[in-house]
């Protein structure tokens, strides 16, 4: 059993913005008594196929415990990548959306790489079709391209960089400083907030994320005067008027380590809320706050939830496990040209010694938060 959920994210058709609509279905919640026997088959099935579980901070909280539990990762989606081309398991199962999938086969092409389901998909990935990418990169021929980790495997070989949140500013900088001017993609909000912070000439797709864009900043206001010793924590791909109330900014990973650094017991966070279960995990102590996705009568889209996340179940990773099915592929040859520009990042992060994960120690990791905020 499932529910459909029709989506309604931003796209851009022909240089023009335009709303679309995807389809997200979600699987039932299963029992007490299900949960139990599911988690048990899951965690037997991973030994047995000598797979490894990755998920990302979005999925819900049994898949990441199960991650865990059993030598896996729970983290952004080019950790979980990275972490599974470390491991010695021949097969990685991938509980996220299809992009992050389709990362973990870029990066581990001699492996095989299973997700619970291959529709669930991203308003970023959807919102930003190869074919029309590509000619828009074509129209800008003097542009560096520069291309936001959510995206699809061919639209990454059209790019000269891949970026993550966490070390976007330091690689627009860096191209700056070249001279370089840049077409970015797929999320504007994002793109906007790197332009703001460097100064650099970027010509900005007219994508968006459906859980970041939701959230409103009069709403925030509200909030932070209920709330008045509560820090605000908010992901980059927000609005800019969210952005600007915010005390921190930064990706999944740094809105965790901003949580554990700032002197504060309260927390209003204005990511995904599947984010809230790594929190509470690490911080009992603290209180975490959802940040307003709607305004007064006003229904929300996502509600603070990426729908294609949630298509992820513990059903439907135990039988992707089970019959091998959901395997994700790739043409060989986007994946070399998809695998450049990622490499190229990781080459960059490692000669500037730019962190694009947090290590755990808050002394060593200060410098991640010397271009997240405060906004």
């Amino acid at each position: 059993m499932h529910t459909t959920q029709v989506v309604e994210f931003e796209r851009q058709l022909a240089g023009v913005a335009c709303t679309a609509r995807a389809w997200a279905k979600i699987p039932a919640a299963p029992s007490a008594e299900q949960r139990s026997e599911l988690k048990a088959r899951v965690k037997r099935l991973l030994m047995e196929r000598s797979a490894v579980l990755l998920a990302h901070y979005y999925v819900e909280p049994d898949i990441q415990d199960l991650a865990e539990e059993t030598g896996g990762c729970v983290a952004d989606s080019l950790e979980m990548a990275r972490f599974g081309r470390a491991q010695a398991a021949t097969t990685l199962v991938v509980a996220g959306v299809r992009f992050m999938g389709e990362t973990a086969k870029i990066l581990n092409p001699e492996k095989r790489v299973l997700m619970p389901d291959l529709d669930a998909s991203c308003s970023l990935d959807l919102g930003c079709p190869a074919h029309e990418f590509s000619a828009f990169c074509d129209q800008h021929p003097e542009r560096t391209v520069v291309v936001y980790a959510n995206t699809s495997a061919a639209v990454k070989a059209r790019a000269g960089w891949v970026v993550t949140s966490a070390i976007a500013l330091d690689v627009v900088r860096h191209l700056h400083a070249r001279g370089e001017r840049i077409l970015w993609a797929p999320d504007r909000h994002l793109g906007a907030y790197v332009q703001g912070r460097t100064g650099a000439d970027m010509l900005l797709w007219h994508g968006a994320c459906v859980v970041h864009e939701e959230f409103k900043a009069l709403e925030l206001e509200v909030l932070k005067k209920e709330h008045p010793r509560a820090k605000v924590l908010v992901h980059p791909e927000s609005p800019a008027e969210v952005i600007k109330l915010a005390d921190a900014v930064g990706s999944t990973t740094q809105i965790i380590k901003a949580a554990q650094a700032l002197d504060a017991d309260e927390f209003i966070v204005a990511t995904d809320n599947g984010m809230f279960h790594k929190l509470k995990m690490l911080m009992p102590e603290k209180r975490f706050i959802e940040a307003p996705t709607a305004g007064a009568s006003a229904t929300c889209k996502s509600c603070a939830h990426c729908p294609w996340m949630a298509m992820n179940g513990l059903a439907n990773l135990a039988e992707a496990l089970e019959t091998g099915a959901n395997e994700i592929h790739i043409d060989p040859e986007i994946g070399r040209r998809a695998y450049r520009p990622i490499d190229r990042m990781l080459a960059f992060a490692e000669g500037s010694k730019v962190k694009v994960r947090a290590s755990g120690d808050l002394a060593r990791d200060g410098a991640l938060f010397s271009n997240v905020g405060p906004a």
